[in-house]
């Protein structure tokens, strides 16, 4: 008799609280406009109802989705057992709209809040919540760019889980040269288009949980410019949909296959070709052509943002797996009694390189999801400050921020979740590199976050080629002042004196860093920007990240004095205060080292031969 589906994932609810309403402050945001129907009684709940489906619906087919993947029945995907039904009660319970607009069905909430939902959706089935994710991200793109007439068709039927959505950019000839598309749209007396091409790659491109997708379609029309100057982005339906909303024929949108991966099985991985027919009609987005890559961006940066949530929920649950068996698990003797064959076997949580590698990927965990609800507590102070025009600078600060935060949070968060999880593995020891205990899957699955949405390089070139001039540099500029701030007011702290220093020392090494790359463009040395940018990026990743526990472990230690050792609470905060110490002294003085590194200005990568890698 086979046992029924087991659920593996865990969350800390104590830690999103202390997050939001201790470090935030988001109720200070929560009560007004546009958060008016929100409290923090309300959040709360909203995390626990979320956390009670990832357990009792997401989470127990997170392994079934592994095991059975998704297989092709005549011409069509059909997703693992279990997946439509919790495609329903995802949407009937409304955890896919909690931050859409009111006006398409959506409650309206902060994005701080959506975006530990999103965690825990993510942490607890990342292949399943990838379907929801491309259609919201897709109707977003519609939103922000459609005409009326596209909104009225679709958006309310994107949001509520009746149509699904994917965004098409990929081709076998291009891969993450998109101007390289060959995609074709032909226009068509009726305003329509026909578009023809093949993309590969497409998560969700075909599955069985909605009755229709919408494609969103890079395509260059005849006669348009070379390289991404010159695409549109078209809305492509699988089936083709009345003005009046009702669903008509086939749209010659056909399956060529998809991909057999390491990992997210439960998730489609398509190959699409689109007018092998010769029938295949698109809509382009709005009314302008020729401005499909900015079109698609908005949807790509949303999207990047959920790959470091998605980063995020299963480095999280991999370490409170591994957490909970070492406190069960009991093998060798305590150090204190090496020497005595007869004393009592300890949990593996009292050895010391346990206990290293746990507080490694708490810190880590942390700080990733203290930059990412950094992040989006920009995004919903900026909305909460937008019309007044005596506003405009500080919502011009935070929308900043959001820019250059973005690439960090895509490229840090997914970077350290594979090797959280690679750490977790290591934790179980042998029983973590059996399936009976789920951690390996989540190693799988976490691998191609830095590949995916823009791999972690194009993050590293965004951030140094782009966001870092961004306003003349005065984001940058603005980050590093939040951060002076924070040094000036802590220098002395008692517990924290010297690892505030060491913060201080950091920030020194980006700006120095940050002053080298701007020397190598000048100086017509290029090329070296590429070899050092992924460094630069996680020098800045683990600045700020070292920075935002340190705030942390502030305002822990000053609730632990407050409370006193008796207090319920005193254990948490004992634990955010280590977070921050550990991380300021095992993690922030890499990036001093790395400045160093990146200064030695070595070309060895660039210098050596193609012949010389290899004799073979």
């Amino acid at each position: 008799m086979s046992q029924a589906p087991q659920n593996r994932y865990k969350a800390d609810l104590r830690e999103f609280s202390f997050l939001l309403f201790e470090h935030f402050k988001l109720q200070e945001l929560l009560g007004k406009e546009p958060f008016s129907a929100f409290a923090e009684d309300d959040v709360k709940m909203i995390f626990s109802e979320c956390y009670k489906f990832a357990c009792d619906v997401t989470g127990p087919l997170n392994g079934v989705g592994d095991s059975q993947g998704c297989r092709v029945v005549d011409g069509a995907v059909k997703t693992p057992d279990g997946f439509k039904d919790a495609w329903k009660r995802l949407y009937e319970a409304g955890w896919k709209s909690v931050a859409v607009d009111p006006e398409y069905g959506g409650q309206g909430a902060p994005h701080a809040v959506a975006a530990l939902v999103e965690e825990m959706l993510s942490g607890s089935n990342t292949a399943f919540n990838m379907y929801p994710g491309l259609a919201f991200g897709a109707a977003e793109v519609i939103e922000a760019f459609g005409t009326d007439a596209q909104k009225a068709k679709y958006l309310s039927k994107m949001f509520s889980g009746v149509f699904g959505g994917t965004m098409c950019l990929t081709e076998p000839q291009a891969g993450t040269d998109v101007g390289a598309a060959r995609s074709v749209a032909k226009r068509r007396d009726d305003g329509r288009y026909e578009i023809s091409g093949t993309k590969i790659f497409i998560s969700g491109g075909d599955q069985d949980l909605t009755e229709n997708i919408i494609h969103l379609v890079l395509a260059r029309v005849e006669g348009a410019a070379p390289g991404t100057k010159g695409l549109s982005l078209f809305i492509v339906p699988k089936l083709h949909v009345g003005d009046d909303g009702a669903l008509g024929e086939a749209n010659d949108v056909a399956l060529g296959g998809i991909e057999h991966k390491m990992g997210i099985n439960g998730s489609a991985t398509c190959v699409l070709n689109f007018g092998e027919g010769g029938r295949c009609l698109g809509e382009l987005v709005g009314t302008v052509e020729s401005v499909g890559m900015s079109q698609m961006f908005h949807m790509m940066n949303g999207a990047r943002i959920a790959v470091g949530l998605q980063g995020l929920g299963v480095a999280s649950s991999a370490y409170l797996n591994a957490l909970a068996y070492s406190r069960d698990r009991k093998q060798g003797s305590s150090m204190r009694n090496f020497k005595d064959a007869s004393a009592p076997r300890v949990p593996i949580i009292e050895h010391a390189d346990i206990r290293r590698m746990l507080l490694e990927m708490k810190a880590k965990v942390e700080g990733v999801r203290a930059l990412a609800v950094k992040l989006a507590f920009h995004q919903d102070s900026a909305r909460a400050l937008a019309g007044p025009a005596k506003a405009d600078d500080k919502v011009g600060y935070h929308k900043g921020q959001v820019e250059l935060l973005t690439p960090l949070v895509k490229a840090y968060s997914s970077d350290q979740a594979f090797r959280v999880c690679e750490l977790a593995i290591q934790t179980f020891g042998g029983a973590g590199y059996i399936k009976d205990y789920g951690v390996e899957q989540y190693c799988r699955d976490s691998k191609i976050f830095s590949i995916y949405e823009g791999t972690n390089h194009v993050q590293a070139m965004d951030l140094v080629g782009r966001k870092l001039g961004m306003a003349g540099g005065a984001n940058l500029m603005a980050l590093g002042a939040d951060i002076a701030r924070f040094v000036a007011a802590n220098k002395e702290h008692p517990a924290f004196a010297k690892d505030v220093a060491t913060l201080a020392r950091a920030q020194e090494a980006i700006t120095a860093a940050a002053m080298r790359i701007i020397s190598w463009f000048q100086g017509g040395r290029a090329a070296m920007v590429p070899l050092n940018a992924n460094r630069f990026l996680e020098m800045m990743s683990e600045t700020v990240v070292g920075w935002l526990l340190l705030e942390q472990g502030v305002i822990a230690h000053a609730a632990r004095g407050r409370l006193g050792p008796e207090h319920h609470d005193d254990d948490f905060y004992e634990g955010k205060v280590a977070s921050a110490q550990f991380f300021a002294r095992n993690v922030l003085p890499g990036v001093m080292f790395k400045l160093e590194l990146l200064q030695n200005e070595d070309e060895s990568a660039l210098g050596i031969s193609d012949a010389a890698f290899a004799t073979l």
